[in-house]
């Protein structure tokens, strides 16, 4: 079996415990208020806005036995850098804040998230930094473009209030077989290290979900 395909399975569990948070399940049935829709922006916001200094990191500390990937990590440099922004464009084109955005902090879930990866990659198997690339990456393939039809269906916000979650749905698909190809290559050992690690990171990543406002939430309020 492929190894995407054996990480996909065994990773099936804390797959679930993402899927099943109840603002993801509030959204594929067509159910989200915008306050929602805004706390998932500003969430993403705070952990995209690491993805090119963790990337580039990341190229800085790949052993030698992992230098084949600095070409690849080169490239995912090229195309991630500045999506922050298309997030901050996506909050204001909603009727968000972007600025405040912009100099928050972000809530707990989100920062134990970023500070894991940069462990990660400083303190541990740079390897398994892909971990949380396939994590988000299959995540927003399997969603975002379905989820991005349905919010905008249920809040009649503009197309301009979606470039992050359409570009990325498009985007990630293209990455998937591009990130099943390096994986394959791994060693064993680092191939190990992935499967952890994005086990892990379906926990973090669901607890970022789990703690946005949902709709019962909101009206209870």
């Amino acid at each position: 079996m492929p190894f995407y395909e054996r990480l996909a399975a065994e990773t099936q569990a804390a797959r679930d415990y993402l899927l099943s948070a109840p603002l993801i399940q509030d959204c594929l049935h067509g159910e989200i208020r915008k306050e929602s829709y805004l706390a998932f922006l500003g969430q993403a916001y705070h952990h995209v806005r690491h993805t090119t200094p963790l990337l580039m990191s990341l190229g800085g500390r790949l052993p030698d036995r992992l230098a084949w990937l600095r070409r690849a990590v080169a490239e995912y440099i090229s195309e991630e850098i500045g999506h922050e922004e298309w997030i901050l464009n996506d909050i204001a084109a909603a009727g968000g804040d972007a600025d405040a955005v912009r100099v928050s902090r972000p809530d707990l879930p989100a920062e134990l998230m970023v500070a894991y990866a940069y462990d990660l990659v400083h303190r541990g198997n740079p390897a398994a930094f892909f971990g949380m690339v396939f994590v988000l990456e299959g995540t927003s393939v399997a969603l975002a473009l379905n989820a991005a039809d349905r919010i905008q269906q249920a809040l009649g916000l503009p197309d301009s209030a979606f470039s992050y979650l359409r570009s990325h749905g498009t985007l990630d698909q293209e990455h998937t077989r591009h990130l099943a190809d390096l994986l394959e290559k791994m060693t064993p050992d680092d191939q190990a290290d992935v499967l952890r690690a994005a086990r892990v990171f379906f926990k973090l990543y669901g607890d970022i979900f789990r703690a946005l406002p949902t709709v019962r939430e909101l009206r209870c309020n």
